[in-house]
């Protein structure tokens, strides 16, 4: 589903004092977000519901019924039913276990999309939120109000389970864990490295760029989906992930203080 986009959250460095400074647990200021690029661009008109800005597309009949979803690492089919003209329910599946939930909605005067989604890792640990867009493409005649293209504003109320990353650097590498069960130990060789726990995410690259900052790439099956630089600031306090997600054609930026 669009929201697994999230699991970019759980994404540094030449000397003691830099791998000092990032080591620790880190948590996410929701507050911080910045979003860019390709908006989401989906659609429920005359019984069918699309998404054609999904990685891969969705193309089914939103009768409720499980639909097969091809090329998706998360979920092998899907769902999808109007609520009423305003708002949508999407359900993704993997073996026949719930995977992704999601139930959009239009405002009255049909210019912000709220998404509230939940979802389960690959490990079994949950996370749930609420993203808030703009209307920036208009709905198609007739179709379900939550139609058209959107820009991402804002994510709102997200679970504990996705704000926080937790790194451990060493001489020449980085470990990294999260609390949806996510993790790599890697080194800053630009050498291909397992990457645990993430269906969609099968191996990490790391860049040493300076000594506060490492550039981070995740690949699936050696095609490239997310590259991050993760840098610590000069307060040593602060950590900020500067991303672009490949495949979706986004950028994102976020802030994150150490626990």
């Amino acid at each position: 589903m669009k929201t697994l986009v999230f699991v970019v959250f759980f994404m540094c460095s030449v000397g003691v004092l830099a791998q000092s400074a990032l080591d620790g647990t880190w948590r996410v200021d929701l507050q911080s977000g910045q979003f860019a690029g390709k908006p989401l661009v989906q659609s429920l008109q005359n019984g069918e519901f699309r998404c054609d800005t999904c990685v891969p597309k969705i193309s089914v009949k939103a009768d409720g019924q499980d639909h097969e979803r091809k090329g998706d690492p998360y979920a092998d089919t899907i769902s999808a039913r109007e609520i009423n003209d305003h708002s949508i329910e999407t359900v993704a599946k993997k073996g026949g276990k719930v995977v992704g939930k999601d139930i959009d909605t239009a405002s009255d005067d049909g210019n912000t999309l709220t998404s509230k989604w939940s979802f389960v890792s690959e490990t079994g640990q949950t996370g749930n939120g609420k993203t808030v867009s703009k209307r920036v493409g208009a709905a198609p005649a007739g179709a379900n109000k939550t139609s058209g293209s959107w820009q991402q504003q804002r994510l709102e109320n997200a679970s504990e389970s996705i704000m926080t990353v937790t790194f451990k650097a060493s001489d020449d590498g980085l470990s990294m864990s999260n609390q949806v069960g996510a993790s790599y130990t890697a080194k800053f060789d630009g050498k291909e490295y397992p990457y645990k726990g993430d269906p969609g995410i099968t191996s990490v690259v790391l860049k040493k760029i300076d000594k506060n900052t490492v550039e981070e790439t995740d690949k699936r099956n050696g095609k490239t989906i997310t590259v991050v630089r993760i840098a610590v600031l000069p307060d040593g306090k602060t950590l900020t992930f500067d991303g672009e997600d490949k495949l979706a054609g986004q950028t994102f930026k976020w802030t994150a203080k150490k626990e």
